[in-house]
């Protein structure tokens, strides 16, 4: 229940909801901006997998869905591989592990996960996540990848980008704190605009209003297997966020409306995100931020939310807008963004409260590892295994068979 009256319901929930899609707004276009996917399309799916979000747990957790960080790397990898309907196929895939995890939790409790993906396995996988393409941020953040922009001007930019970013990120204080990504990308593409340095053809090119240009997946074994594993890490998080979530409102949304839905909710909202060409979604941390600093906890602001991005969605100059934003630009974050995931997993590790030189552990996490940043591979042509899948696979076959550690005393 809300303190709205009749008289300022529809103002509040109107502001409150477009306040809620500007703090997760950064970070919602930065995906897709990252990984050659289309932005327009990327509000499109933030919107539409929201509501099928909501639809699944009826209306009860206040969370707005939108792109996934921790698929960043595993996107950018699969692009280069096999391109992008394949990659849109493999994450469709993904969505589906995300269903059936939420069907083996309906049915079994969270025991099940919780052993077979122990921090041990799930720490390393998410630093995988986070450096595996690494190089990637830092060939953006020197203007190897930007036409017309030489190594002086790049450098420039994106550490000024990154300053901006962190600098609002550890003093910013309220909706600063909340929003330190788009404070960086304003930075960075106003400086760029002083240089010179930003090509508006595109956003002359483009209509008013037109269709977002939505891809079709199509389905490749290899694109599956390279995807599929990418889940595990994201679907063991969603259980923090709900926690997170829960902590703020004082709700208990593992129980209602229950974890299974909740994860079902994602899942859905991601093979939908994928048919339509857009990047997978997730829970968001920001707009946990902002529901903590507004106290805004009913769940229908979410939705207007969504429906805000469905509409910003089809304004084709804005996405044209979005696409001008330098390379040099985004690969300064997406240094801070990378090394980000990288400490969520090493903090993983360490709440554990688990020897790592432990010879059983230190096998797991030191394979995981080598194998995941390293580029190790198994198999060839479509029935490949390499980066993260691999490293997600190795982790918990080791852990399945490995005998624990009292037994190897």
């Amino acid at each position: 229940m809300t303190n709205e009256t009749p008289q300022d319901s529809w103002p509040k929930t109107l502001l409150t909801g477009a306040q809620m899609l500007f703090v997760a707004f950064g970070a919602l276009v930065l995906v897709p901006l990252l990984t050659g996917l289309d932005p327009s399309v990327a509000l499109f799916t933030a919107g539409i997998g929201t509501l099928i979000f909501h639809a699944v747990t009826r209306q009860s957790v206040p969370v707005f869905l939108a792109s996934s960080f921790a698929f960043i790397a595993p996107i950018q990898g699969s692009i280069a591989s096999f391109g992008i309907p394949a990659t849109l196929g493999g994450l469709m895939a993904s969505g589906l592990v995300y269903t059936v995890i939420s069907q083996a939790v309906r049915l079994k409790g969270t025991g099940w996960l919780h052993r077979l993906l122990p921090p041990v396995v799930v720490g390393p996988v998410i630093m995988v996540i986070g450096l595996a393409l690494a190089p990637v941020a830092v060939s953006m953040a020197i203007g190897e990848t930007s036409e017309g922009i030489s190594y002086g001007q790049a450098i420039f930019l994106s550490m000024a980008s990154l300053l901006v970013t962190l600098v609002l990120a550890v003093f910013g204080r309220g909706l600063l704190r909340l929003v330190p990504i788009i404070g960086g990308v304003v930075t960075g593409y106003a400086l760029s605009l002083i240089m010179g340095v930003v090509d508006f053809t595109a956003v002359r090119d483009a209509a008013w209003v037109s269709v977002p240009a939505f891809t079709a997946p199509t389905f490749h074994w290899a694109a599956i297997l390279f995807m599929l594993p990418v889940a595990i890490a994201p679907a063991v998080e969603h259980i923090g966020d709900m926690v997170a979530i829960g902590s703020v409102t004082r709700k208990n949304y593992l129980e209602k409306p229950g974890l299974h839905r909740t994860l079902l909710g994602d899942g859905l909202a991601t093979s939908a995100a994928a048919l339509f060409g857009g990047p997978p979604n997730t829970t968001y941390s920001e707009v946990t931020g902002a529901v903590t600093l507004t106290r805004a906890f009913n769940p229908k602001f979410m939705i207007v939310a969504a429906v805000l991005a469905i509409v910003l969605a089809f304004i084709s100059k804005l996405g044209a807008l979005l696409q001008t934003i330098p390379g040099p630009v985004m690969g300064g974050i997406m240094t801070l963004l990378f090394g980000s995931i990288a400490v969520v997993g090493m903090n993983t590790l360490v709440r554990a409260g688990q020897s790592l030189t432990a010879p059983r552990n230190l096998v797991v996490v030191s394979l995981i590892l080598v194998f995941g940043i390293g580029g190790m591979q198994f198999g060839e042509g479509q029935f490949t295994l390499q980066g993260v899948s691999l490293a997600a696979l190795v982790g918990i076959v080791l852990n399945w068979v490995l005998p624990a550690e009292k037994e190897l005393a």
